[in-house]
């Protein structure tokens, strides 16, 4: 996919990683749709890329509400033309501590945005794409994918179902043009971040692990899931579809270097281990 002609959507663009990819796919010419709840944020960012002479369209929405997520699709392709790359970066982690601790409503919320909040955008905007035969949707998924992290359940669960969503969804559209993928950003400084290590429950259950791993530098600027954000719509990893990315570990060259690799060994998916038969 040429950038210099394409229209991409990114929710949760109005600050940290969804922040910088918009400005990354705008640096190569793609006309973004900034989407997140925040109008001031959103239009903030919007101006940016304006300010750098590029085309953006801020749009405040709440990817968990049907209507809003309907009314910026339309408006983005009534605005800006076909929507050729969804990216659903848009992420919620309240619910911090040991289940039985845990505000139901903020468990509950923080699946309705992780998870539902991917489906509905996808679902949205994917009919477009199909009538097209062209498109790429990333999805970013994070810690508690692949292994359990302690006092993030709801975070951790929502986000295992998105790569699983991320598989089912490459699996429906196998035989198109529209291709599928989820990334992880690695440890990054948002205001998710500094919100886990400030809040109350944050500060009991999981300060001190995270800035164990901010003091030993393991961090990750956001500008890496924003190179690797282009990346993915360039074409040149296609064959790594539905699986998974790590933009902490991740080199593009290194992926397409071994990606009939990775897809014989049926690597970067979600897989149970068998039980032994014994």
């Amino acid at each position: 996919m040429e950038l210099g002609s394409a229209v991409a959507v990114v929710t949760g663009a109005g600050r940290g990683i969804g922040r910088a990819i918009a400005l990354e796919y705008a640096s190569h010419g793609a006309k973004v749709a900034v989407a997140s709840r925040t109008a001031a944020q959103v239009h903030g960012v919007a101006g940016e890329i304006a300010d750098a002479g590029g085309t953006a369209l801020g749009i405040p929405t709440d990817v968990t509400d049907e209507a809003s997520v309907s009314g910026m699709v339309d408006r983005v392709e009534d605005e800006l033309g076909s929507i050729d790359i969804l990216f659903n970066c848009a992420g919620a982690q309240n619910a911090i501590g040991p289940v039985q601790d845990c505000a139901p409503r903020d468990w509950l919320s923080d699946i309705t945005v992780n998870l539902y909040g991917v489906f509905l955008c996808s679902h949205m905007v994917l009919p477009r794409m199909l009538e097209r035969n062209r498109g790429y949707v990333i999805n970013m998924i994070g810690g508690g994918t692949t292994s359990p992290v302690a006092h993030a359940s709801a975070y951790g669960s929502s986000k295992a179902a998105v790569m699983r969503f991320t598989e089912t969804m490459a699996e429906e559209l196998a035989g198109t043009e529209v291709r599928v993928f989820a990334m992880s950003p690695g440890l990054v400084r948002t205001e998710m971040v500094r919100h886990i290590v400030e809040s109350p429950a944050g500060q009991r259950w999981y300060a001190e692990r995270v800035n164990a791993m901010l003091d030993q530098g393991m961090d990750v600027p956001p500008t890496f899931a924003a190179e690797m954000a282009v990346q993915l719509v360039s074409g040149r990893l296609d064959a790594l579809v539905g699986r998974a990315v790590r933009t902490d570990r991740d080199t593009a060259a290194e992926l397409a270097q071994r990606a009939d690799q990775i897809v014989a060994n049926d690597e970067r998916v979600l897989r149970m281990i068998a039980y032994p038969s014994t």
